[in-house]
């Protein structure tokens, strides 16, 4: 048992070799068909630990096949237009993820002549690449000893080891991190870091645990004591800020819709958008004339949208408006044409008020 320290060693009692045996075996009997299994391929491997952050299996599965045959190689994503990417990325979310990992794959070709670098250090440095997309390359597709740490295996260890530190403490990672280190299979540790992610999807649940069909529960000090469904510990998440927009909804005299490329830094960089307004302006017609140089004249509302991120909920209001005059910045463009422009998710629920 493991509480309110910051060092890990493995209980004198704990049979390593006979707990990574139970959980490779059990892995490699029912490991699900999914396709970035078929190979080693640092590649893909890569692209599909990157569309998993923050993403259920189910809904990745047919982004990554799409993705693969568009780009199949390092060298067909980095000669791609940003643009096509983030349209390929449409719907995933988190796009910040598509730019880094386009970011990383031009050095990947620039630097390493297209070949996915080996070196811890070096696959490091490329952009985007954090700690558990370190391990998970690292183990997965070049079978080396590294922990691979995210919520699925801080879940299982923590019940394994009956580990009660607050797991949204970001020292916590550093503490499961020696744990896995300490009992990872050297021999096989592509299927032990796997096993441990998919017991964690699978079998070892934040909720109704199926510990009756769990391979390593001989091994589970938690199921032991009979409270695995109190761990792990974890603090609650800050409530989120909520802001107010007026969603402006503009046509000129053709019927054309403007839409206007957001920052390239910064929550949903460089997609496309209907402008938002903050709702505290008095006046979103002055609003836009100051802003925009231009003058518009709105005339009716639509439904009301919500969209939560993980941080922040927007609440936007539609407003319709037209204008006869030009627009500085952005372009305006027929309905048809919007599914060739990269939106994000809560742009799509705006355009349900064009139907």
């Amino acid at each position: 048992m493991l509480k309110n320290s910051t060092t890990f060693s493995i209980p004198v009692l704990f049979d390593v070799h006979s707990f990574q045996h139970d959980l490779i075996t059990w892995y490699s009997k029912i490991k699900r068909d999914l396709p970035w299994r078929v190979n080693q391929d640092p590649y893909r491997i890569w692209v599909s630990e990157i569309m998993l952050q923050q993403t259920q299996v189910d809904t990745v599965i047919p982004y990554f096949n799409h993705f693969m045959e568009r780009y199949p190689t390092v060298y067909d994503l980095a000669e791609a237009d940003e643009q096509d990417v983030l349209k390929s990325w449409e719907g995933l979310g988190y796009y910040s993820r598509a730019r880094n990992l386009h970011t990383a794959v031009k050095e990947v070709v620039e630097n390493y002549g297209g070949q996915v670098p080996s070196d811890k250090q070096e696959l490091k440095n490329l952009k985007g690449i954090g700690p558990y997309t370190l391990g998970a390359i690292l183990s997965i597709a070049f079978d080396q000893p590294e922990p691979a740490i995210d919520g699925n295996v801080m879940r299982v260890m923590s019940r394994v080891f009956h580990i009660e530190e607050d797991i949204a403490k970001p020292k916590t990672k550093k503490l499961f991190d020696d744990v896995v280190r300490e009992v990872i299979s050297h021999e096989d540790p592509s299927s032990f870091n796997q096993g441990l992610m998919e017991l964690g999807a699978l079998i070892c649940t934040p909720q109704k645990p199926k510990c009756d069909q769990c391979p390593v529960q001989e091994h589970c000090i938690a199921y032991s004591y009979g409270n695995q469904t109190d761990l792990p510990i974890k603090s609650k998440k800050k409530k989120q800020k909520q802001t107010d927009y007026f969603g402006l909804i503009l046509q000129n005299e053709k019927g054309e819709l403007y839409i206007q490329k957001r920052p390239e830094d910064g929550l949903l960089a460089n997609l496309w958008e209907f402008p938002l307004v903050p709702k505290s302006v008095p006046s979103v017609e002055e609003w836009f004339e100051t802003e925009y140089g231009a003058q518009i004249m709105t005339h009716s509302k639509g439904e009301k949208v919500r969209h939560v991120f993980s941080h922040v909920i927007w609440d936007i209001e539609i407003i319709f408006a037209t204008t006869e005059s030009n627009v500085e910045s952005g372009i305006f463009v027929p309905l048809e044409k919007l599914k060739e422009y990269p939106f994000p998710n809560v742009q799509y629920k705006i355009m349900k008020n064009l139907v």
